[in-house]
């Protein structure tokens, strides 16, 4: 759970995102900019994390006052080779947190969800932290690994579900997939039925939770989540609606045992109460509309 350290909105002086060339941190830099928040974007061409010199490439832009926002990784991380490049990565930027210390006055990093049990069917933050996959598991690493970092450091920890947009990089299973393939005119295959319930989350959204932690100088814990899951079966057939196309939803034979993941988002309601999500209909017609601008 968040807790304010402003407990009204109050522009910070300057946001350093490291990862503002990613799905997140390019919306978040376009979202602070919005607002009129100095923002300083960090992305793999300007430093290399992975690079010795990345500590003090990345040393170079604090200035006293800076925010510090973490959402540069490897995503998805699949085996452990990536895990451990993801783990040196936070190295490099945990390293700079702690040597400027004094010049930093907030500190968000953005994880995700995985950190969780595949089996948490209702996750909130208290959740236990029992990640099944490298992708979990990286994100819990680098969770402690900041956390220690930040000492006093004010720091907030925001853990998004599946997240959906036009510029999504990964096209992972579920609504960015579906899209691509509905708008393709290709047939959409789902993993059996598709019955499994999931909370998918406009990337719009996430990069307005960040700018209010921001703002807020927020401290602790919170799950980025609508509060409302649906089938991937449902969510196909609703973006084949919105595509507008003759495309068709095609079960397959069940590998996998069904699991569903919900979210009580109590905490997020009383961190953010006039914050309200966008309705997953209404978040995949605004990509429909961005997808169609560019045509």
């Amino acid at each position: 759970m968040l807790q304010h350290l402003n407990q009204t909105a109050i522009k910070p002086q300057r946001v350093i995102i490291v990862g503002a060339g990613g799905f997140v941190g390019s919306t978040t830099l376009k979202n602070l900019q919005s607002k009129g928040i100095e923002t300083v974007g960090v992305t793999r061409q300007s430093i290399d994390l992975l690079k010795p010199n990345a500590q003090h490439a990345l040393a170079e832009y604090v200035q006293q006052g800076d925010a510090l926002v973490m959402v540069s990784a490897i995503a998805p991380c699949k085996n452990s080779e990536q895990l451990i490049e993801n783990l040196q990565m936070m190295q490099a930027v945990s390293n700079v947190i702690k040597d400027k210390a004094a010049m930093l006055s907030h500190v968000v990093y953005i994880s995700s969800d995985a950190v969780y049990a595949d089996d948490v069917a209702l996750a909130t933050e208290d959740s236990k932290v029992q990640p099944g996959s490298f992708h979990g598991m990286m994100h819990a690493a680098r969770e402690l690994m900041i956390k220690t970092a930040a000492g006093n450091i004010p720091l907030a920890i925001l853990r998004p579900s599946i997240l959906f947009g036009l510029a999504d990089p990964h096209n992972g299973y579920g609504p960015n997939r579906f899209f691509r393939l509905a708008n393709q005119g290709q047939k959409i295959t789902l993993f059996g039925g598709g019955e499994e319930q999931r909370d998918n989350i406009f990337i719009d959204d996430v990069a307005e939770v960040i700018a209010l932690a921001l703002m807020h100088r927020s401290n602790g814990v919170l799950n980025v989540a609508t509060g409302h899951s649906h089938s991937f079966k449902d969510v196909a057939d609703l973006v084949v609606k919105t595509a507008g196309k003759a495309v068709t939803v095609e079960p397959t034979t069940r590998q996998n045992p069904v699991t569903h993941r919900h979210f009580d988002i109590t905490a997020c309601r009383q961190a953010f109460p006039a914050f309200v999500y966008t309705d997953i209909a209404v978040g995949l017609q605004k990509v429909q509309q961005q997808f169609s601008g560019q045509q």
